[in-house]
């Protein structure tokens, strides 16, 4: 049981590490790591169960408040962060959360896995193949009133729905306006904190079933012992992706990240099924 409980920690330390330098690099607050990463090793500790998935997304947004504050804290170091949007989109996130957790609650966990995949892959593309996004000569400016009210609303429940940090489409956003990729993931991180908070605590206070078989340390849907464990790696690895992001050209930065967010749909899509 000891070292059970031991190999339980090591694991997903690692994982906050991975999730710390994802968030740092790509602005993605870690949920793209996290969620896949708690449903592959939850199984170890407890009981199958389809309320791991919500605890899985329930935990990685509050490990997502750790991990993206981390990475703002390193990019603002760098003059990268543009604080303006990120205080002229926060109601609009902050209510599309609450959307977003009333959602979840009231969907099924293969649901939620699929939609998680099929959003993920769909980001990819972008990545991938910019060029089928945004064509040579059209320039978009950052969206304002009721434009800039549906995107925020729509990024802070679609990311609460999934544990995950609304940076891709952040990032996609910025960069299809025409700012570069790195204040794009800089300002992405923070986008990131201001979903995580109110997502974990919507999960921390949801009902569940008292038959409900979940991890041990586990309150309302988020998994204490977990978000400990993976707080820590990220902690210490979130400045090492921030300084990457500022290393990286930008075309091989937006490669990796297509790359990665298509490793992530495939091994959902196959959880799924």
């Amino acid at each position: 049981m000891e070292i059970e409980l031991l190999w339980f920690v090591v694991t997903l330390c690692l994982t906050g590490a991975i999730a710390g330098i994802t968030a740092g690099l790509f602005g993605n607050g870690g949920g793209f790591v996290v969620v896949p990463a708690l449903l592959a090793v939850f199984p170890f500790f407890t009981p199958p169960s389809e309320e791991l998935v919500k605890v899985a997304i329930g935990t990685s947004l509050a490990s997502i408040v750790v991990s993206s504050a981390r990475s703002v804290m390193a990019h603002r170091a760098k003059g990268a962060v543009d604080f303006d949007i990120l205080r002229s989109w926060s109601v609009w996130l902050v209510l599309g959360v609450i959307g977003g957790v009333i959602i979840a609650n009231n969907t099924s966990a293969n649901g939620l896995t699929v939609v998680f995949a099929a959003g993920v892959l769909l980001y990819s593309v972008y990545f991938l193949f910019p060029e089928l996004v945004v064509r040579p000569g059209l320039v978009f400016s950052m969206p304002k009133g009721i434009g800039k009210a549906i995107l925020a609303f729509v990024l802070g429940g679609f990311s609460a729905l999934l544990g995950i940090g609304g940076g891709t489409p952040t990032v996609i956003t910025m960069v299809m306006c025409q700012r570069t990729i790195q204040q794009a993931v800089a300002t992405a991180a923070g986008v990131g904190f201001l979903i995580g908070l109110p997502g974990a605590i919507g999960f921390l206070f949801m009902s569940h079933s008292e038959t409900a078989t979940l991890p041990v340390g586990t309150i309302g849907y988020i998994n204490i012992p977990a978000l400990i464990a993976i707080s820590i790696g990220s902690i210490f690895t979130a400045p090492i992706g921030a300084k990457m992001a500022h290393n990286f050209s930008e075309k091989k930065l937006k490669r990796l990240f297509g790359i990665y967010l298509v490793i992530v749909s495939s091994a959902m899509f196959y959880k799924a099924m």
